[in-house]
Order: structure tokens, then C-alpha cells, then sequence
């Protein structure tokens, strides 16, 4: 059933940068489905939001499972009937420093799972959905570990990888879409998170702030790029 509400997707969202890119969103007026693969956590999180007076929706997806998405997918398209902003903000750091060519290649699938394919696997559900309205805006979450000149020095290397080759995703997948969807990839800088560690300079407040300044770019703005501190840089 179509409703005239804007409405975001944001996975991995039950804590950290997702949580307060869900409740930052909801407050501007979106109507936001909120997705992590743990049941648990995320009702409880999405309940704390609604709780607060926020239109927020919790759907149980797993980012590395195509048909947990999948169905996912099927849950919006019946109960919500549309999707304007898509932000892939799932993620793992798994290298703990082993350098690549040492390290236990399950690692290097793992990572890969999550940040490259699971990525693959979010937008190629969701898309029809913004196909279908012509209009829409995906957000990958990236890293400047995934820039070229990062894989010139050693460490991170699976997670480097795949950065890399989501950014690589984002520029061939905005090249194919058509209507006004647009498709970027954004760093949010070193968060303080359970990724980032309680050492990190940026908030998840500041970090999620940055991320939806691309969301909101108007029918003016690129079709992709990549964005760091709310700059557009070359990728």
C-alpha cells in the first residue's frame, strides 16, 4: 500500500552509527525501517525510538543471508509499498592487525560477506522499490581504508579490500540505475563505536549528521561520488 510518508532503510542499526542515523532520520520526518540480524536487540532498540514518539518500524534482516534480505525486501514492499533513502551502514572490522597474506582467508570471506556482498545483495532487493517510484537515494557506508593509496601500506588488508571494492559497487551500480536515484559512498570518519573504539575523535551523532547530508543532495547533485567530512573528493 503506497503512503505519501518518505521512508529509509538503514541495516545494522540497532546500535552505534545505524541507531542514530535511524533517530535522526525519524526526526526529520521519515518514516524508518530499522534492520539488524539480531531479533532481540533490534526490537528493543527500534521500541526505545517509537517509544520517544519516532515512526520507527523494526524488520529482522541479515546482511550476509540473500534470502533473509530477500525477504526482508518482500516485508517493506507489502507493508510500506516504498523506499526513498537506502543506507547500507552494516559493517564488520575483523583483521585485528594479521597481515592479509597470513592471516585465516575465513576472515577475508567474512569481511567480504558483510561489507562487499551483503552490500550487493541490500541494493539489488531494494532497488525495484525505487525503480518503481523513480526516486531514490543509497547510501553505502565506506572508509578512506578504501581509497587506491590506502592498499600502499599493510594492515587492514581484508577490510581495505572490502571497502574498495563496495566503492568500486557503488560507481558501476549508479551508472546503471536510471530516474533520479543517485548512489554514494561516504566516510564517516574515525567513530567512536564498537568498531571505532572509545579513542575515536567523532561522535556517532557527528558521524550520522555527515552521512545524511548526502542523502538529502537534490536532483542537482551527481549521480554518484564518494564524500568525507560532507565534501565531495575524488575516489
Amino acid at each position: 500500500m503506497m503512503q505519501d510518508k518518505q521512508t529509509a532503510l538503514v541495516t545494522g542499526a540497532n546500535r552505534g552509527i545505524g541507531y542514530e542515523l535511524v533517530k535522526q532520520l525519524a526526526s526529520m520526518g521519515f518514516q524508518v525501517i530499522m534492520t539488524s540480524r539480531d531479533s532481540k536487540k533490534g526490537s528493543e532498540a527500534a521500541q526505545k525510538l517509537t517509544e520517544s514518539g519516532l515512526d520507527v518500524l523494526f524488520v529482522v534482516m541479515d546482511v550476509t543471508d540473500p534470502e533473509s534480505i530477500r525477504r526482508a525486501a518482500m516485508t517493506v514492499t507489502n507493508n510500506v509499498g516504498r523506499l526513498d533513502v537506502l543506507i547500507s551502514n552494516a559493517g564488520v572490522y575483523l583483521d585485528e592487525n594479521v597481515k592479509l597474506l597470513h592471516m585465516d582467508p575465513a576472515i577475508l570471506e567474512r569481511t567480504m560477506s558483510t561489507n562487499f556482498f551483503g552490500v550487493y545483495h541490500v541494493m539489488h532487493s531494494f532497488i525495484p522499490l525505487m525503480e518503481k517510484q523513480k526516486y531514490g537515494r543509497i547510501i553505502n557506508v565506506s572508509s578512506e581504508y578504501g581509497a587506491m593509496n590506502a592498499l600502499s601500506y599493510e594492515g587492514a588488508g581484508a577490510y581495505k579490500i572490502s571497502k574498495l571494492a563496495m566503492n568500486a559497487l557503488t560507481r558501476m551500480a549508479a551508472a546503471e540505475v536510471r530516474g533520479e536515484i543517485k548512489i554514494y559512498a561516504v566516510d564517516p570518519g574515525w567513530v567512536s563505536s564498537d568498531m571505532g573504539g572509545p579513542s575515536a575523535p567523532r561522535t556517532p551523532e557527528r558521524a550520522a549528521e555527515l552521512i545524511l547530508q548526502s542523502a538529502m543532495i537534490g536532483s542537482e547533485g551527481p549521480r554518484s561520488g564518494f564524500y568525507r567530512d560532507g565534501k565531495a573528493i575524488d575516489w
